[in-house]
């Protein structure tokens, strides 16, 4: 990881980091699916990309005009670098329940990319980058499951992080409770200079819509959805991976 502009949270990553990234994505991606499969084997799981531009109001109001990088105006629409990626997973996820007849809850959608927000300037240590990669995992079941799929979630994505960084890691509540989440914890990261946040897993109540059942006898039943979010930042796993490995 360089410093080489001159601003701070701005980096180059070098062809090893990279290659470790990818590698950790893949193994992320390959860890979660076996988790919430061998919960359930009902889990659709499905991968996206979505742009990192972003009409303004898909952007969560939490996000004021000290957060975003604003782009410019298209017409009546105002675009912004998103500052992440869930409004993008939940229209995609929205879209194959309303399009796609045989997509059904549970519909896991995730997606890995670049992120950016209007972070302080700090220096490089901590991690506070204005532009950096993000890996998140939207999990979306109704209210009526008997699987705590966020609790049964905590233990596993912990190890699995720490298995890559190879450094110790903890669970701790999450020292800001969004207002679309019941719960929210962090996995932290011991890189010897401080406990890193690496990772926070939600249980969200903010999807856009109910999941709808046909009754037998023909009418449409809804049930009320819930989110299990694992938010897994990227750029600090690989930071915190070369800690490990004394660079």
């Amino acid at each position: 990881m360089l410093s080489l502009y001159q601003s701070n949270g701005l980096v180059h990553w070098t062809d090893r980091e990279i290659r470790l990234r990818d590698m950790m994505q893949a193994h992320f991606t390959a860890e979660i699916s076996a988790f919430l499969t061998n919960a359930n084997p009902a889990w659709d799981i499905r991968r996206v990309e979505a742009p990192q531009l972003t009409p303004r109001e898909m952007v969560s109001e939490a996000y004021g005009p000290e957060d975003i990088f604003f782009i410019e105006r298209l017409g009546e629409a105002q675009l912004v670098l998103r500052p992440e990626t869930t409004p993008s997973t939940y229209a995609y996820m929205a879209h194959l329940l309303n399009s796609h007849a045989k997509v059904r809850m549970p519909l896991c959608v995730w997606q890995a990319g670049k992120s950016f927000r209007r972070e302080q300037d700090q220096v490089s240590k901590h991690m506070r980058l204005k532009e950096f990669w993000q890996m998140e995992f939207q999990c979306a079941y109704t209210v009526d499951t008997a699987n705590d799929y966020h609790a049964a979630s905590l233990e596993p994505v912990r190890r699995m992080i720490e298995a890559m960084v190879r450094l110790p890691t903890r669970i701790v509540p999450s020292d800001r409770l969004p207002a679309y989440s019941q719960v929210t914890m962090d996995v932290e990261v011991d890189n010897s200079d401080k406990w890193m946040e690496v990772c926070s897993i939600s249980r969200r109540t903010d999807f856009p819509q109910a999941a709808r059942f046909a009754t037998k006898g023909g009418e449409v039943r809804e049930v009320a959805v819930l989110v299990l979010e694992i938010a897994i930042g990227l750029d600090r796993c690989v930071y915190n991976w070369g800690v490990a490995d004394g660079r």
